[in-house]
């Protein structure tokens, strides 16, 4: 059963239990979490995109709050969604052009990094350190290779290989 035949009551749940989930490993981990160097577990949740587009929601949701209870508030939910949406549009597009093998997923797992471009310039200006914008992309980047990449390909084999993860994911 994928996310389109699931009824509204269960994709609205589904979302807004995935992105409590988000939160709550964001603010758990918080001191990884908000600052320049950032290594943020949560976003390693960010392949269930490339799992099944209607993840998409799920993540928008969970950036934006875990970024609005962060450090630098609003700006943050949203220029952090922001680069969310860029990162989960470019893996959507690399499955569907690629479809869901090795090299799709590995060059799905870089989105995020590449999408943060984003947040690097938000918190140089956020911070009042411009200068630093190279040095924030550089940073976050590594960390969301770090997450997604190292941690989010064997956590991609998992959900697609266990029977639990697959029924509670609802993939096909």
């Amino acid at each position: 059963m994928s996310y389109a035949s699931m009824s509204n009551t269960r994709f609205i749940t589904r979302t807004a239990l995935l992105a409590a989930l988000y939160v709550v490993i964001t603010y758990a981990f918080s001191f990884l979490s908000y600052q320049a160097v950032q290594f943020r577990i949560s976003e390693v949740l960010m392949l269930l995109i490339f799992m099944d587009r209607r993840y998409l929601a799920s993540l928008l949701l969970g950036c934006f709050l875990a970024n609005l209870i962060g450090p630098f508030g609003l700006p943050d939910a949203v220029f952090g969604s922001l680069s969310t949406l860029v990162a989960g549009v470019l893996m959507i597009a690399i499955r569907r052009h690629l479809g869901n093998g090795p090299k799709a997923l590995f060059l799905a797992t870089l989105m995020p990094a590449l999408g943060n471009g984003i947040t690097a310039a938000s918190i140089a200006i956020m911070a009042g350190t411009p200068q630093l914008f190279w040095y924030n992309w550089l940073t976050i980047a590594l960390g969301e290779i770090g997450v997604v990449t190292v941690l989010g390909i064997p956590f991609f084999h998992y959900c697609t290989k266990n029977e639990q993860a697959k029924h509670f994911l609802e993939l096909r």
